[in-house]
């Protein structure tokens, strides 16, 4: 059952040369087989590719390479369909770039490669990761693995699916306002939003350019602590990565966590919030006191304006990122008469329905007249939400909060209510806001139905060691990382 490992385990197993990294993809290639027509994780995998790699990886373990320099030597990991990999199609969830090819690999793909990673398959994703639900993909929704009725999540439900159930080791994704965290907390897997600055965005297809952030999702928190440490740091090819050390995050897992100060923001557990999500997450705060942590009450007094303040920056900067799928340079293209009528054939007929809401109410809040009463007033807001974490975290370590009101909701229960659906994310979006560090990480399970909880932990930026290290101590403390959804029992 080599699909079911961590990287840790497989990378032991290959060490030891008990298995063989072509074993492990083959382990994979035929989970993939065997739930993906019911789970549609995937949008593509190309098998041959894939076991290519994977020879490449057993031939290098076999003259010698080094794990302690190629980490992620043999690993199976897919990638959403947001991230450029060359040669494969990028289509961002969406039939407007048509059978686009990527011509490159994004930076965090190639620095996978050098990593020793096998990279394989393209998620499915919200068109355009607009989305909490996967719902808005262009290729059908992607389906919880604990029930397939309900929705994993969005918008890299796809990447959670295939994680959860044991398709890849790992994955990537991509968090514009909580797009990693949220379907990790309802798809029962780990997922992290680093630090803006902290992961290249080179190759990533823009949503919105001063949210956005690729990240790790994997089965545990080392994994993604594995992962991150070999995608982080400085590129020269994104002019908003951040020259900052990239520490061994992996080294200071295990550390004891006695004496951290963990901040309960009391706008956190008010109106809206689930009481079976509520009492996990109590029930995880006691936890992590047990393990020497020192909890108290803190405010974010701003986070009231979070979700408004939100929906006009990201939809400002979409109107304008997504202008450049016109049907002239590339990707699918509906003939007209003249160019005017070029693109509104082409945009009416590639863009789905939420990806047009986005777009249109992008261009008001950026026309005359409109400007500085809404997208301008939305980043002074911005300000003031980032000034309430960097107070908090003059007194606490970090932060910890419930990552979704509630647990896996049926799909089609909100696709007629895009408010319903925005307030899903309403406690991952302040994050991407200030620019901090999140993980989520399971804390426990609905009782009926048997649905994944999330316990969202928020780090000061560029404090994603200790945000591992706090995550790793309430994981290996607790049973919940170790549950299978039923579809791997």
């Amino acid at each position: 059952m080599l699909h079911q490992l961590t990287i840790s385990e497989l990378t032991g197993k290959l060490t030891r040369r008990e298995v063989t990294a072509c074993e492990a993809m083959e382990a994979c290639l035929s989970q993939i087989e065997k739930t993906d027509a019911r789970l549609h994780a995937f949008l593509s995998v190309d098998k041959n590719d894939a076991l290519a790699q994977a020879a490449q990886a057993d031939a290098a373990i076999q003259a010698g390479a080094s794990f302690a320099e190629q980490p992620l030597l043999g690993i199976p990991i897919a990638v959403k369909d947001v991230i450029a990999v060359k040669n494969q199609p990028l289509n961002c969830g969406s039939k407007i770039l048509g059978k686009y090819i990527s011509p490159f690999d994004a930076t965090v793909v190639a620095k996978m490669r050098a990593a020793g990673a096998i990279v394989f398959g393209r998620l499915n994703m919200d068109e355009f990761a607009m989305g909490s639900s996967t719902e808005n993909s262009a290729f059908g929704a992607s389906r919880n693995p604990w029930d397939t009725d309900r929705t994993p999540g969005g918008s890299s439900g796809g990447s959670a699916v295939a994680v959860a159930a044991d398709e890849c080791l790992a994955a990537l994704g991509s968090d514009t306002g909580g797009s990693i965290r949220q379907p990790a907390a309802l798809c029962g897997i780990v997922g992290l939003k680093p630090t803006y600055g902290r992961v290249s965005r080179y190759g990533l297809v823009a949503y919105a350019s001063s949210l956005d952030q690729i990240g790790p999702m994997g089965k545990c928190v080392a994994d993604t602590a594995i992962l991150l440490r070999a995608i982080g740091g400085r590129d020269p090819l994104d002019a908003t990565s951040v020259d900052e050390p990239v520490p061994d995050y992996a080294k200071s897992l295990g550390q004891s966590v006695k004496g951290a100060k963990i901040g309960l923001p009391k706008e956190y557990l008010g109106g809206g919030l689930d009481p079976e999500i509520g009492q996990a997450v109590q029930a995880a705060v006691r936890q992590l006191e047990s393990l020497g942590a020192e909890v108290r009450e803190i405010s974010l007094p701003h986070t009231e304006y979070a979700i408004a303040t939100y929906y006009i920056i990201a939809t400002a900067e979409a109107s304008a990122n997504l202008a450049r799928f016109d049907g002239v340079r590339y990707g699918a293209r509906v003939d007209g008469g003249d160019p005017i009528e070029l693109y509104r054939k082409t945009r009416g007929a590639g863009f789905g329905p939420e990806v047009k809401r986005r777009i249109i109410l992008g261009t008001y809040v950026l026309s005359t007249g409109y400007y500085d009463a809404y997208y301008l007033r939305a980043q002074k807001v911005r300000t003031l939400i980032r000034q309430d974490f960097l107070n908090a975290f003059k007194e606490v370590d970090a932060i910890v909060t419930p990552t979704t009101p509630t647990a896996a909701f049926k799909l089609g229960e909100k696709s007629q209510d895009p408010l319903q659906m925005y307030l899903n994310d309403i406690f991952t979006i302040s994050c991407n806001l200030a620019g901090i560090c999140g993980i989520s990480v399971p804390c426990g399970f609905t009782k009926y139905p048997h649905l994944p909880i999330g316990l969202q932990l928020l780090g000061k930026p560029f404090g994603e060691e200790t945000l591992l290290r706090l995550a790793h101590a309430y994981e290996q403390s607790t049973p919940w990382h170790r549950e299978r959804p039923p579809l791997q029992r």
